[in-house]
């Protein structure tokens, strides 16, 4: 045998036990690859994006994220500059989302986000007729019940009124369902943290059921 042949059946036979090592790593390596395509939602996602509030006039969740072309035209004509795109697709999976803690939707007018949009992701829809997720109310965090003060600042800046949310006659807040259209006004100005005593849970979280309580 050859100098270099030699060598090369010495190396082989020097790494044959790492290769077996290696293999069992490499086949749950391709089983996770395989398992996060075909839970893919939509294609191109490893896993479905975690709920947020979309801009007022979005489609069905998955039929948005299909349909959007995340060109961003929505955000660039918001006057109150509340919806963001993640670069990323860490959150939102990459589309338009509104963050109503940081700054809510104030329902401006012309509501220019829908008629901007080129795709159809967002369709013109009647104010009255908006749903981007419903307000609810966690009365262990609010400083009504836990402290007993006179704190009414989700009632107060709500845009929509009593239509959407008032205080009943035992002076709980009370969140009209079919009114709430999920601006996040409330929980924007809810001065409760860490924790807010009252949040929107996003349509698609709330469709789907799966709704967190405090």
């Amino acid at each position: 045998m050859d100098r270099r042949r030699f060598f090369r059946e010495g190396l082989r036979e020097l790494f044959k036990p790492v290769s077996k090592a290696i293999e069992p790593i490499e086949r749950v390596a391709r089983e996770l690859g395989n398992l996060e395509h075909a839970g893919a939602y939509p294609a191109g996602y490893a896993q479905p994006p975690k709920p947020v509030v979309r801009p007022p006039g979005a489609l069905l969740e998955e039929k948005f994220l299909e349909t959007c072309s995340r060109c961003g035209k929505c955000a660039e004509v918001c006057p109150a500059q509340c919806i963001r795109l993640d670069d990323t697709r860490a959150v939102g999976g990459g589309a338009p989302y509104i963050d109503v803690e940081t700054m809510p939707c104030v329902l401006c007018d012309g509501l220019l986000c829908m008629p901007a949009c080129p795709t159809g992701a967002l369709v013109v829809t009647p104010l009255a007729e908006i749903d981007i997720g419903t307000a609810q109310w966690r009365p262990n965090l609010c400083t009504r019940t836990v402290l007993g003060d006179d704190c009414r600042l989700c009632v107060e800046h709500c845009p929509l009124g009593e239509a959407a949310i008032r205080l009943d006659e035992a002076g709980r807040v009370q969140v009209i369902e079919d009114g709430c259209i999920g601006c996040g006004v409330c929980e924007h100005y809810c001065p409760t943290t860490p924790q807010k005593a009252i949040v929107i849970i996003p349509k698609a979280q709330r469709d789907s059921g799966v709704v967190a309580r405090a």
